[in-house]
C-alpha cells in the first residue's frame, strides 16, 4: 500500500457535478490488475482510470502516457469519457493545459489515440469502426426491453471501436426520453445499447450537400473551431449497460464516437454536431462531434477536476 495522487474529474461539462465523473489514480505502477478492478469496484463509478508509464512499443510510437481503464465489473480496451478525464489529469499534474502539448498520444488497449488540445477543450480522435447489422432476432428483443416499437426504430447498428455496442437511431427526442428500458431484460443480449435521436429540422439548416461528404460544411468554422456548447444539441443520446455495471451512463465517449462515425457516414447527421446525454439523470452531459476534410471524426468535450488529493492503494 501506497500514497497515490487522485483526482475525480467531471467529463463533458464546464459545470461540475452536471457531467460524467471520472476517478482517476495518476500513478497506477506496481498496481495489480485485481487490485485495479477492486478499487473501480469500491469507487462504483462508470468508470476509474489508472495512468502508467507508455509500454515500449507506446513509447515508439510517441505515447506520452499509458491507461487502463475499468468499469465495476471489467476492464475495458477503450472509452471516451476516461480518455479525455484522464488526458484533464495528466495535464494538470503536467503543468496544466496552458503549457501542455497541442496534441496528446495516449496509449491504451485498442493502441495508440490522439487528442487535441484546443485551450480547456479536449477532443480525441475516434478509434477505427468496424459496424455490422444486428441480428433481427435480438433486435427484436432489445426494442421489447426497451419498451418501444419497431416502427420508431429508423437504423440499427452494431459498433466496435474497442468495446462493442448497439446503437439505434429513433424516430424522436421524445421517444429517447420517454423510454424505460428493462435492465433484466437486456442482460445478456449485448453488452451495451445506445439510442440516439437526430433533430433533422435543425441538421437541415446546415448540412449542405448531402450526397457529397467533401461538400458539407457548417458556416466557415474549421477543425480548430470545435462545436460550442452554447449550440442548441442536435442529437440526444441515452446509454445503457448493465451487464458491465453500468445501468444508465451520463455521458459515453466511446459510444458517441461509434455513433458519429455512423451517422455521419449514412448521411443521419451533419458533419458537425453538438450531442445531449444525461437529460434523463439530471445531467447536462455536451459532446462536440467534428469530422475533418480528411474524414477523421473528433469527440470533444470540457472536464473540470471535482476533487484534487491522494488515495491508499
Amino acid at each position: 500500500m501506497k500514497t497515490r495522487p487522485f483526482k475525480q474529474v467531471d467529463v463533458f461539462t464546464a459545470s461540475p457535478y452536471y457531467g460524467n465523473p471520472l476517478a482517476v489514480v495518476l500513478d497506477g505502477t506496481d498496481l495489480s490488475t485485481e487490485e485495479m478492478q477492486h478499487f473501480a469496484r469500491w469507487t462504483n463509478l462508470s468508470e476509474t482510470s489508472f495512468l502508467l508509464p507508455p509500454s515500449a512499443q507506446g513509447a515508439a510510437g510517441g505515447a506520452h502516457y499509458r491507461v487502463r481503464i475499468f468499469t465495476p465489473s471489467a476492464e475495458l480496451p477503450f472509452a471516451g469519457h476516461p480518455t479525455l478525464g484522464s488526458c484533464h489529469a495528466w495535464l494538470e499534474k503536467n503543468g496544466g493545459h496552458a503549457v501542455g502539448p497541442a496534441l496528446i498520444t495516449q496509449e491504451c488497449g485498442v493502441g495508440l489515440v490522439r487528442i487535441r488540445r484546443d485551450g480547456q477543450r479536449l477532443a480525441f480522435a475516434a478509434p477505427p469502426l468496424t459496424r455490422s447489422n444486428p441480428s433481427p432476432a435480438v433486435l427484436a428483443r432489445v426494442a421489447a426491453a426497451l419498451g418501444i416499437k419497431a416502427e420508431q426504430i429508423i437504423a440499427a447498428q452494431m459498433l466496435n471501436n474497442g468495446p462493442t455496442w448497439l446503437g439505434l437511431l429513433l424516430d424522436s427526442r421524445q421517444t429517447v426520453l420517454r423510454l424505460t428500458p428493462n435492465h433484466s431484460a437486456l442482460e445478456g443480449l449485448v453488452p451495451g445499447v445506445g439510442v440516439a435521436s437526430v433533430d433533422t429540422a435543425q441538421a437541415a439548416t446546415t448540412l449542405i450537400a448531402r450526397g457529397n461528404r467533401e461538400a458539407r460544411a457548417f458556416g466557415t468554422r474549421t477543425a480548430q473551431e470545435p462545436p460550442s456548447e452554447d449550440m442548441e444539441p442536435t442529437v440526444e443520446v441515452r446509454f445503457f449497460a448493465h451487464d458491465i455495471g453500468v445501468s444508465e451512463d451520463p455521458v459515453t465517449g466511446s459510444f458517441n464516437a461509434s455513433l458519429a462515425q455512423w451517422l455521419i457516414a449514412d448521411g443521419h447527421a451533419p458533419v458537425r454536431y453538438l450531442a445531449a446525454q444525461g437529460t434523463c439523470i439530471g445531467r447536462a452531459g455536451r459532446v462536440s462531434i467534428e469530422q475533418d476534410s480528411q474524414g477523421q471524426v473528433w469527440v470533444g468535450g470540457d472536464s473540470v477536476t471535482c476533487i484534487d488529493g491522494q488515495v491508499t492503494l
